[in-house]
């Protein structure tokens, strides 16, 4: 679908169906700076030939419903009389009538689905496009015809290698989703997402503001990008889960304690290496799920224990202190009780390594 008909310049055809197709004789990027219709092209495939009307009639889905799921994917709602879809959008809609007809999705279920792949890919693909841009062309020169051609020409050759890598790597994130919340069914013989018991964590980079003034574009985004693979790398490597990541914070979670607290621990050695100190703030009890994201009053106690934390110190409360006492590694100790905003006079813990175990 296109967000703008008119301005095919800046806004490259988008829609939720097709796969690559070759650009040019013998599946040749055609020289010179690429136009629109040749990246639509290349990344669509087969040319639109419908209304949203007519892709809707030949779907047989209700034309109320595919506007739904077309802005639920993330794309703006057209004119009658645009022509924007493909044969390729009436088969992905034949797909989502049939597993309906089946009983195996309901509306909401589709919407929902809808909404989670549109926000999920749309951040994908913009974050895809920028590597890519960043490894082929020199930030500080403005890019020739030649330049953005060669882009085009990389891109035709990497994509059905990228098609398949991203199938396999989702198929093993849901395996992966699956195995986490048999493992919280066990420890709290809970396994419908809609309330879990979990370690969560906030941590966050120290003095980001000031250091951020002092830096340029290409300072920050180094920064950035540095904290957060270094953060990802953590969390991966101990079987816990990046929630989300804000620039200068992260959200991660656990099933466990102990993990959550050896991620916390490793997140304070690793980012101190790399250059500022962290401060993080742990909390252990119940959450809600909600869109890939975590929320909940044991959330927020972690939000505000990151605050109470020192540079290079981790803060945790009553629950996952508890829950750490019997931990042979780790060590907590009580600090003095502190209002947190909105919650209370809490108790909190400073969590060590146990002697020894550095």
């Amino acid at each position: 679908m296109r967000r703008d008909l008119q301005g095919r310049g800046e806004n490259p055809r988008e829609r939720p169906g097709g796969g690559p197709q070759e650009s040019g004789p013998d599946g040749e990027v055609p020289a010179g700076r690429p136009t629109a219709e040749q990246i639509e092209h290349l990344f669509v495939g087969t040319p639109p030939r419908y209304t949203r009307i007519e892709v809707a009639a030949l779907a047989g889905v209700p034309q109320r419903l595919t506007e739904r799921i077309w802005r639920a994917l993330g794309f703006a709602t057209l004119p009658d009389d645009a022509v924007a879809f493909t044969d390729a959008d009436v088969a992905v809609l034949l797909r989502v009538r049939a597993m309906m007809e089946n009983g195996l999705m309901d509306d909401r279920t589709v919407i929902r689905m809808s909404r989670a792949l549109g926000q999920t890919t749309a951040r994908l693909a913009q974050w895809q496009a920028e590597i890519m841009i960043g490894a082929m062309l020199d930030p500080g020169d403005r890019p020739s015809d030649e330049d953005l051609a060669a882009v085009m020409e990389t891109s035709r050759r990497l994509l059905p290698d990228f098609e398949q890598v991203l199938v396999h790597v989702w198929r093993a994130q849901l395996a992966a989703a699956g195995t986490r919340l048999l493992t919280i069914a066990d420890i709290t013989e809970e396994i419908a997402p809609t309330r879990l018991t979990l370690a969560v964590g906030f941590a966050d980079l120290v003095s980001f503001t000031r250091v951020a003034r002092e830096l340029d574009e290409r300072g920050l985004a180094e920064l950035v990008e540095g904290f957060e693979a270094r953060a990802s790398d953590v969390v991966a490597e101990h079987g816990g889960r990046l929630v989300k990541t804000l620039g200068d914070e992260v959200l991660f979670s656990a099933s466990d304690p102990r993990t959550a607290a050896v991620i916390a621990l490793d997140l304070v050695e690793v980012i101190h290496e790399y250059g500022p100190d962290v401060r993080i703030g742990l909390a252990y009890g119940p959450v809600v799920p909600i869109m890939g994201d975590v929320f909940g009053t044991t959330v927020n106690l972690a939000a505000r224990l990151t605050a109470i934390a020192r540079p290079g110190t981790i803060v945790v409360d009553d629950g996952l202190a508890g829950a750490l006492a019997d931990a042979p590694d780790v060590q907590v100790a009580r600090i003095r009780r502190r209002p947190a905003r909105g919650l209370g006079v809490v108790q909190p813990y400073v969590l060590r390594r146990s002697p020894g175990n550095h």
